[in-house]
């Protein structure tokens, strides 16, 4: 099990086991523990984070009345995920439940950024084409100190865990590195790519958008 995880560690056991033991007949091998926990969880987890997706969707759909604005801001759970796995790689983790939770909580952060913007960008915006431009500007720049505010709080508060190669390190610095990654690129994405996107719906929808 030394530098490496349970999941491959139990998984190259069971295929030596299935090749070097010929059991009698009516006996069978089952395998518990951690590694039993581990599948249990993640059947789990494949209930709960679509569920808790839909959740947030039906909430920011209630919350800005329209189905667009709840659309723009869950982009920003894939800006997330791209930080979250790129730190997971680059620190030679892999996906582990602790991960998972860590995906989850980073979810909720971005999506928390995204709402801060569009909000502000909502209030401010007309329907002027020319001066689009200018308010999506405005809107990112006058957001910047809460967005970063937000993902400061996160991802600072989890970079020593995130750094941690001591003793009782495994379980906590999955998470802490997909909440410290997702937090840099969801923050980038979010104030440059975000109002992009939001520029373009919007202007679609408008009555005297261009057609495409």
């Amino acid at each position: 099990m030394r530098g490496r995880d349970l999941g491959s560690a139990v998984e190259d056991a069971q295929v030596l086991v299935q090749k070097n033991i010929t059991l009698p007949a009516n006996y069978s091998i089952s395998w518990d523990g951690q590694f039993n926990q581990m599948k249990q969880a993640q059947k789990k987890l494949m209930i709960i984070v679509p569920l808790a997706l839909l959740g947030i969707f039906l909430l920011l759909v209630s919350a800005f009345g329209n189905f667009r604005d709840a659309v723009i801001v869950m982009i920003n759970v894939p800006f997330a995920a791209i930080g979250g796995v790129l730190a997971l790689h680059l620190a030679g983790e892999t996906l582990s439940i602790s991960a998972f939770f860590g995906f989850l909580s980073l979810f909720g952060i971005a999506i928390q950024d995204g709402v801060i913007l569009i909000s502000f960008i909502n209030k401010s915006m007309s329907d002027d084409l020319a001066a689009m431009k200018d308010t999506m500007v405005e809107g990112s720049s006058l957001r910047v100190r809460p967005v970063l505010m937000t993902a400061m709080l996160s991802g600072l508060g989890l970079l020593p865990a995130a750094l941690s190669h001591s003793i009782g390190s495994e379980a906590q610095r999955p998470l802490a590195l997909v909440i410290v990654g997702g937090m840099v690129t969801t923050t980038i994405l979010t104030l440059l790519v975000l109002p992009v996107i939001y520029s373009w719906f919007r202007g679609r929808t408008l009555p005297n958008a261009p057609v495409i």
